[in-house]
């Protein structure tokens, strides 16, 4: 006996390691550290002020891109070839002279831009619920357009300068490949393997043992459920998950495409309203891989977006995946179920809302007053 008072084990205050699984990797929870003060980098608060249309910006109805192509006058979603793509449709084979430490492989595919709307200051949070489904109705129209030919096709939002978005228009990319990149492949390796040794997809059981739990729950509706997942590394970062088995987004229904449009607007206006600034993040879809996966068995699969916003302590402190990060796991310091609860008690008005109703209200005690 060493006579020493053990200490019990607390998530909030002691390191720890988490796993997860779609990745299956570690995940070093450091809580503690949130106590120390910060003397680094702060960054530059995100732009408020965005003209609703700029000449100068080629994502705006109307106007002229940088390859000379005009934009139509569009007054919902608008979807365009990537005028700097990083892939394209006919680049040659490298060929099949390979050495072991020296392979190349033929990468092809299409590179798309999609507005969400055609006003530059508005985002999805502040956008109308049916705006929002035209968005999610977009994505579908892709997904099954472009997986009919290739094997993934990738959905993706930066959302803000922070994120390396320079164009604060409210859009995505979508790109389309005939490889399966690095993430999906290691998702879908990890989920098969659970598959094959549970009998039920991963995230359709994690969906509900964190609804039963409720610890990590954002937001939740009868059809879709977003937490911050118990292996999160990104301070805020979420998982939206459908509560019944999908495998790709073009196989929810009509009622759940509003379902998902309600709880996205309900998500980003926390995310928004944690330290009233436009959040920003960068957010993608992942489902089962399509072009000549279609014809193949990909029960292991369900549906789901990331969320990853690098905000950490406030709207100028920001998380960086550097040092150890980089060299040896992923680290955290807040931990996921103090980030859920920040998020889940925030209100679901947004604040630029809220601010305008005040400012409403200001303005008539000062017309009543004269």
């Amino acid at each position: 006996m060493s006579g020493k008072n053990e200490v019990s084990f607390d998530p909030k205050e002691h390191q720890h390691l988490r796993y997860n699984p779609l990745r299956d990797t570690w995940v070093l929870v450091s809580a503690h550290r949130m106590k120390r003060p910060w003397a680094g980098q702060v960054e530059k608060p995100p732009e408020e002020h965005v003209p609703r249309y700029d000449p100068r910006n080629p994502l705006c109805p109307g106007n002229t891109r940088a390859n000379g192509e005009v934009n139509s006058g569009y007054d919902s979603t608008f979807v365009f070839e990537n005028d700097f793509p990083a892939l394209q449709p006919d680049a040659p084979d490298p060929g099949s002279d390979q050495q072991p430490l020296f392979q190349s492989k033929a990468a092809r595919g299409v590179c798309k831009v999609m507005c969400f709307h055609p006003w530059s200051d508005i985002t999805l949070p502040l956008m109308e619920k049916h705006e929002v489904v035209k968005v999610i109705d977009k994505w579908v129209g892709l997904v099954e357009e472009l997986g009919t030919t290739y094997p993934w096709v990738q959905i993706f939002e930066n959302k803000g300068a922070m994120m390396g978005c320079s164009n604060p228009h409210p859009h995505c990319q979508v790109w389309a490949s005939n490889f399966l990149p690095n993430e999906p492949a290691l998702s879908d390796r990890c989920q098969r393997a659970y598959y094959q040794k549970h009998g039920e997809p991963m995230l359709l059981q994690y969906a509900r043992q964190e609804a039963e739990k409720k610890e990590r729950v954002v937001v939740e509706s009868s059809d879709w459920l977003a937490v911050v997942p118990y292996w999160a590394t990104w301070p805020y970062q979420t998982l939206l998950l459908p509560r019944r088995h999908v495998l790709r987004i073009n196989d929810l229904t009509t009622e759940e495409r509003e379902g998902l449009a309600d709880i996205m607007k309900r998500l980003l206006t926390k995310y928004d309203n944690l330290f009233e600034i436009s959040f920003p993040y960068s957010m993608g879809w992942h489902g089962a891989p399509t072009g000549p996966h279609l014809k193949e068995d990909n029960s292991h699969w369900q549906l789901h977006a990331h969320y990853y916003p690098p905000l950490l302590r406030s709207a100028t402190v920001k998380k960086f995946m550097v040092g150890y990060e980089m060299l040896a796991q992923e680290q955290r310091d807040l931990t996921p179920e103090q980030a859920a609860e920040k998020l889940r008690n925030l209100p679901e008005e947004h604040y630029k809302t809220r601010h305008n109703q005040e400012k409403g209200r200001g303005n008539e005690k000062e017309d009543g007053g004269k």
